[in-house]
């Protein structure tokens, strides 16, 4: 019994040396070392729980390193053995929403909320994604939870601004937008939003305020010229619209959309 007893110590010494080696080979950004020591930890003892963990560790290295289909699998891997992770669900359904599959995304972050329903994350990108997929009654829903935990969250707030935008609910939208205006007085994307919900009630010379505050306050954002070339546009005035959409280029914009918003002025 004394033999078996040190036999299982070794063992599983051995277990711990590969983990903390794969850790310490991870701070120092050997990525491809340290999944290999997770793995040859794994390959020891291949039942144990904590390769939940592991798992993780080995998923996020493959998402650094372009494998997102091998990081999906990991994560998957690892909430076979631990399906109450939070962690895990966290980091697969936030790879699904980047890989644009919203269903399964949500899926996942509902079950985050099954485990801890005031989980702020989860409920401010579930939110999102049911905005996405047009279920503005559970968005809604998500939001209002959200708000009540944080009244005061600016992501929040925004989110609901613009539900209430698609959801045909414009003077909602147009309250909450003054909100965020007199809370967060110096973040250009609530003069932003707040200029988009009065161009499309056909208030340019109001609208053109707002996106001139917003292109004021964040000069280097490119989204904020794109706005103000769209009311430019609009309101016929050409050789503004071509200057913004320059400089927007300039600074990064999508080449693309800049040169579709170029041909809408010709």
């Amino acid at each position: 019994m004394l033999f078996l007893s040190c036999s299982m110590c070794a063992f599983s010494q051995t277990y711990k040396d590969y983990v903390d080696r794969g850790m310490a080979q991870l701070e120092h950004d050997s990525l491809t070392e340290a999944e290999a020591s997770f793995r040859q930890a794994m390959l020891l003892s291949p039942a144990l729980k904590s390769n939940a963990l592991l798992f993780r560790h080995i998923g996020q290295i493959q998402e650094r390193t372009g494998r997102s289909q091998e990081a999906l699998e990991s994560y998957s891997l690892g909430l076979n053995l631990s399906p109450t992770t939070l962690g895990l669900l966290l980091d697969r359904a936030s790879l699904y929403y980047r890989l644009g599959n919203e269903p399964h995304a949500i899926s996942d972050y509902t079950s985050v909320l099954d485990l801890n329903a005031d989980h702020q994350e989860a409920l401010f990108f579930r939110a999102y994604l049911y905005v996405r997929m047009r279920d503005y009654k559970r968005a809604r829903a998500d939001y209002d939870h959200l708000l009540k935990l944080q009244p005061l969250r600016e992501d929040a707030l925004q989110g609901l601004c613009i539900l209430n935008t698609k959801d045909n609910r414009p003077r909602e939208a147009m309250e909450q937008a003054n909100n965020l205006i007199q809370i967060y007085p110096n973040h250009a994307v609530n003069y932003a939003i707040r200029g988009g919900i009065e161009l499309e009630s056909k208030q340019y010379e109001v609208a053109l305020y707002d996106f001139d505050k917003a292109v004021e306050l964040d000069p280097s954002n490119p989204d904020m010229l794109l706005s103000r070339a769209d009311c430019y546009t609009r309101m016929k005035k050409k050789k503004q619209a071509r200057k913004d959409l320059q400089q927007a280029l300039e600074l990064g914009a999508d080449r693309q959309v800049v040169a579709e918003m170029m041909q809408a002025i010709k």
